[in-house]
C-alpha cells in the first residue's frame, strides 16, 4: 500500500519544548534530543537548514537516501519530501526553519542569493570547514539572542538582516566549493538560472510563461519541465512569487495609491490587482499596507 505524504506543519513544530519561534517567520531548534521525528513522508512548506554538530541522521530526500554527519550543513527548500528518518542517539545540531514569506522578504533585493537553493538542489548536504562552521554557529547564536529579546522594537528586522548576512556567507562557501570541485552545471540549471534572472528583471510587465520561454529560445512546455525539475515549482508559481514580492515592497515603502501601482505593475485595473494580491497574500493591498 502506498504511503501518504503529509504536509509539514509550522504550527505543530512551534509547540515543541525546544523550539524558539519568531512569530510565524522562523523557528530555531538547538536541542534535538527527544525531538519527535515524523514517522511518515513529509512535504516541506518551509525552508530547512541544519548543521550537524554531533552524531548523524539518515533520511531520504525525494526518495534519494542521504546521511547528515558532523560538520555538514543540510539545506532544503519547500516542496521537497523528507522521509525515513533514523538518527543516532547522540545526534545534535542547529536547525533553522524559515517560512517562505519571511525568506522572500530577506532575498528581495539580492538577486543572486537564490543561487544557494539552486546549488542545494544538487548538493543538499555539503561540508563546512571549521572556520565556516564557527561562522554559521555565531550567526545562529546571535539570531537566537535577538529572538528571545522580546523587548527589542526592531527584533524582527534585526533577525532578517542577520539572516541575509548569513546567506551571503553561505553563498561565499558555495562559490569556493564550485571553484575547487568544478561542479557540473546541468542544462536544467542553466535554463532555471536564465528564467529567474528574466523574471527578476521583467516581472513588473510580463507574467506570461510563453514570453519567458521565447526569450530563452525554448518552448513553454520545455521551460515548464526544466523549471519544475530543478525547483519543484512551476514557472507560473515563480512569476507569481516575484510579482507579489514586488507588490509587497511597493505597498510597504511608497505612498503610491493602488491605481498608480496597478499601472506600474501592468495590471488592467486596480480591482484586478486587488483580487490577484488577495489570492496570493491572503489580504487586500490596503489591509497589507496598514498591517
Amino acid at each position: 500500500m502506498d504511503r501518504s505524504i503529509v504536509e509539514t506543519n509550522f504550527e505543530k513544530v512551534k509547540g515543541w519544548n525546544s523550539c524558539i519561534p519568531l512569530g510565524d517567520d522562523m523557528l530555531m531548534i538547538d536541542n534535538l534530543t527527544g525531538v519527535p521525528f515524523p514517522t511518515e513522508a513529509r512535504r516541506m512548506n518551509f525552508i530547512l537548514m541544519c548543521l550537524c554538530t554531533r552524531g548523524s541522521v539518515s533520511f531520504t530526500l525525494d526518495e534519494n537516501p542521504l546521511k547528515l554527519t558532523a560538520h555538514h550543513l543540510f539545506v532544503v527548500s519547500e516542496r521537497h519530501v523528507l522521509d525515513k528518518y533514523e538518527a543516532t542517539p547522540d545526534f545534535e545540531g542547529l536547525c533553522l526553519m524559515v517560512s517562505l514569506p519571511f525568506y522572500n522578504e530577506i532575498i528581495r533585493s539580492v538577486s543572486d542569493i537564490s543561487a544557494l537553493f539552486l546549488f542545494a538542489h544538487n548538493h543538499p548536504i555539503f561540508n563546512l570547514s571549521e572556520h565556516d562552521e564557527h561562522i554559521f554557529s555565531d550567526y545562529y547564536q546571535l539570531m537566537k539572542q535577538k529572538i528571545v529579546n522580546t523587548e527589542s522594537h526592531f527584533r524582527r528586522d534585526l533577525v532578517r538582516t542577520l539572516m541575509l548576512a548569513m546567506f551571503y556567507d553561505l553563498g561565499d562557501v558555495i562559490y569556493r566549493f564550485k571553484q575547487v570541485k568544478k561542479v557540473r552545471v546541468t542544462r536544467g540549471d542553466i535554463i532555471f538560472t536564465q528564467f529567474i534572472k528574466l523574471v527578476e528583471d521583467n516581472c513588473k510587465r510580463e507574467r506570461r510563461v510563453s514570453w519567458y520561454a521565447q526569450q530563452i529560445g525554448i518552448t513553454p512546455k520545455y521551460l515548464s519541465e526544466m523549471v519544475k525539475q530543478v525547483s519543484c515549482k512551476t514557472p507560473n508559481e515563480w512569476i507569481d512569487n516575484y510579482v507579489t514580492l514586488e507588490l509587497r515592497v511597493i505597498l510597504k515603502n511608497t505612498t503610491r495609491n493602488i491605481k498608480e501601482i496597478a499601472k506600474e505593475m501592468n495590471f488592467p485595473n486596480q480591482s484586478f490587482l486587488g483580487k490577484y494580491f488577495k489570492e496570493h497574500v491572503g489580504m487586500s493591498p490596503s489591509r497589507y499596507r496598514k498591517s
